[in-house]
């Protein structure tokens, strides 16, 4: 290469070195494409995934895969510059309030322990200092890892929920008594100290309910839709019977102008509630967790179980979400409450939310004799701090001595029919080889000169049904039997276990309630007596085996039911046949019965328009039975 060459291209070489240095970027333009290349990648970020609860910028810059040491100190740390960018593009107003350190309030009263986290604002765990779970465990309704409570809000075009934020209180830790109330205040900020969203929570000794008040201020041109309170929690198992629990835990829920609803126990849905709520509640088997507004939440709100099947540690999982109306004003405010507390009937009936109709006393007439006949016995015996199984034995007594008179006509009517059993056999064997409907002519015709009604023992026993259903009800729902120990069992609420097999049994369980055999043992004894007492031992053989069977099918079920309820059912049993045994030896004159209806006999029959039908329906059928033989 000559001279004249490496002149040029040295000139050439100088030529794009100055292009170069005069065309470079100013500063002030480095600084905007690196915001634009910074908004360009969060946006595409946004548009795959959501602002979950623990991200934080530094994090969130990391999963939106931007890589370059321009942003990166020499340790390859994102710097602070690059982290308010982010912030400012994902949380907005917000983005002071996505970092902080995650700290738990405290506060009590003499009946509950209620945590509040300033992460999301929220109820994070509730404990019910008088109550175990059932090994001596202390009761929590829910903890922070397995419940959910925030509000969620559209605002800069994005979807936010309270619980990705940090709130700022305003007191500590604090412990009421007494009439005493008081309240903690927690802000969270959008920007600057006149624009919040508050919660306010509100305790008073020696109560299960809680005020909590959500209020906005200053966030009129930020939240562009109404507010969502979203709620939900895992069900933790508490009892002894996982099953047991399953079957009484549900969403209940209440319109004002509508009836208590739920969602049926056994099954597992979504539902959309196209009309206002004044209160839905989570409800497990003895306690029960419940959002009240002071006015309603408006329509368009879901409710949702699911299972937790497999879980030991848990019954199921439920989920709530409330409409909570927003009118863009500068300063609003909407009251709520929470009660965490027991299932005790006279408790939730004392705030007249009809909160009490979550404790399932059974159907209309069953739930009527539970409520103003049942429980006011109970808590009238309740009051003299009696063990539990005495007050269930005084309360079997007390219902007996009301129910006698009709025990009365029973054993009257058993008493007749026996009276009766030697006529009634010479029937059976004068027209053995007859047609039937001729000897069952005959049968009432001797019912009827006699002035008997062989359905008059069947009817008292129907009249005490109720009472029976009723109380099969009560006990499983009654949370005063909860852990309450009498003779060999520990927990009246639950079965008693004298011997565990260790293995499952099918159709009866993998132990033994010795609660339930005495109830088994004692339907047996009274069936037989009470047979006996009406003189059909000799008749209707399959009917008999079946009455007999019954109650050996019911030891199944009941095997693994509530102690307190098989010990009412052994004690009425016992008391019944004692009753009866008392009235045939020493109340009812046998003679004299025989005597009168003897005397009946002799009386002309006065027949019932009813009566008369049926005897020409009979003569008409054995007129056509009699031409089809010719």
């Amino acid at each position: 290469m000559d001279k004249k060459s490496i002149i040029g291209l040295l000139l050439i070489g100088g030529i794009l070195i100055g292009w170069m240095y005069l065309a470079r970027p100013t500063p002030e333009e480095l600084a905007k494409k690196r915001a634009q290349f910074v908004t360009d990648s969060t946006a595409e970020f946004n548009s795959t995934a959501k602002v979950k609860n623990d991200a934080t910028p530094a994090t969130t810059f990391a999963a939106a895969n931007i890589q370059t040491s321009a942003f990166t100190d020499a340790k390859g740390k994102v710097n602070d510059s690059l982290k308010s960018i982010v912030k400012r593009q994902l949380f907005g107003d917000f983005a002071d309030a996505s970092e902080g350190e995650n700290k738990i309030i405290t506060i009590e009263n003499e009946l509950m322990k209620v945590h509040i986290s300033s992460k999301g604002g929220r109820v994070s765990s509730v404990e019910l200092k008088k109550y175990k779970t059932f090994d001596q465990k202390p009761l929590i309704l829910f903890d922070a890892d397995s419940s959910l409570q925030n509000i969620s809000f559209k605002a800069y075009s994005k979807d936010f929920t309270t619980d990705s934020l940090y709130f700022v209180s305003d007191g500590m830790n604090f412990n009421v008594t007494g009439k005493d109330s008081k309240s903690i205040s927690l802000r969270l900020y959008a920007g600057n100290k006149t624009k919040y969203i508050e919660y306010v929570y509100t305790l008073t000794g020696n109560d299960y309910m809680m005020g909590f008040r959500l209020n906005t201020v200053g966030m009129q041109d930020i939240i562009a839709d109404n507010l969502i309170f979203n709620w939900g929690m895992k069900i933790p198992s508490q009892e002894q019977n996982h099953q047991t629990q399953q079957r009484a835990s549900t969403i209940f829920f209440k319109s004002p102008s509508e009836n208590v609803d739920k969602i049926s126990e056994g099954t597992y849905e979504k539902k959309s509630i196209e009309f206002p709520l004044k209160w839905v509640g989570f409800k497990q088997q003895f306690f029960t967790s419940v959002v009240i507004a002071d006015l309603t939440f408006e329509k368009a709100s879901t409710l949702e179980t699911t299972s937790e099947v497999g879980s030991p540690k848990y019954i199921k999982q439920y989920t709530t979400a409330l409409n909570i109306p927003f009118t863009h004003k500068k300063s609003e405010s909407f009251g709520m409450r929470f009660y965490f507390g027991p299932n005790h009937y006279k408790t939730l009936k004392g705030y007249d939310l009809e909160l009490e109709k979550q404790i399932s006393l059974g159907w209309k007439i069953f739930g009527w004799l539970n409520r103003f006949l049942v429980i006011p016995i109970f808590n009238a015996l309740d009051s003299f701090h009696l063990n539990y199984g005495i007050i269930i034995l005084l309360l079997t007594i007390f219902l007996k001595l009301c129910l006698l008179p009709i025990a009365y006509k029973t054993v009257l009517s058993s008493a007749k029919m026996r009276v009766l059993k030697p006529e009634i056999d010479e029937i059976n064997e004068k027209y053995k080889n007859e047609d039937a409907v001729k000897k069952q002519q005959a049968t009432m015709a001797l019912y009827k000169t006699a002035g008997v009604n062989p359905m008059a023992g069947c009817i008292p026993v129907l009249l005490q049904m109720p009472i029976l259903i009723a109380l099969f009800n009560f006990f499983p729902a009654s949370i005063e039997l909860r852990q309450q120990g009498f003779l060999w069992a520990t927990d009246l609420s639950t079965y008693d276990s004298v011997y565990n097999f260790g293995f499952a049994v099918p159709w009866y369980g993998d132990h033994v309630s010795l609660f339930a055999l005495l109830m088994t043992v004692s339907t047996l004894l009274y069936t037989w007596s009470n047979s006996q007492l009406m003189g059909t031992s000799n008749q209707m053989p399959g009917m008999k085996w079946m009455m007999y069977l019954m109650p050996i099918m019911f030891l199944g079920f009941m095997n693994s039911y509530s102690a307190g309820l098989s010990w009412y059912y052994f004690l009425a049993n016992m008391i019944t046949f004692g009753q009866t045994w008392i009235i045939q030896k020493y109340v009812i004159d046998h003679d004299a019965l025989h005597a009168k209806i003897q005397e009946n006999k002799k009386k002309p029959v006065k027949q019932s328009k009813f009566q008369q039908r049926l005897e020409q329906m009979t003569k008409e059928r054995q007129q056509q039975v009699a031409q089809k033989k010719k």
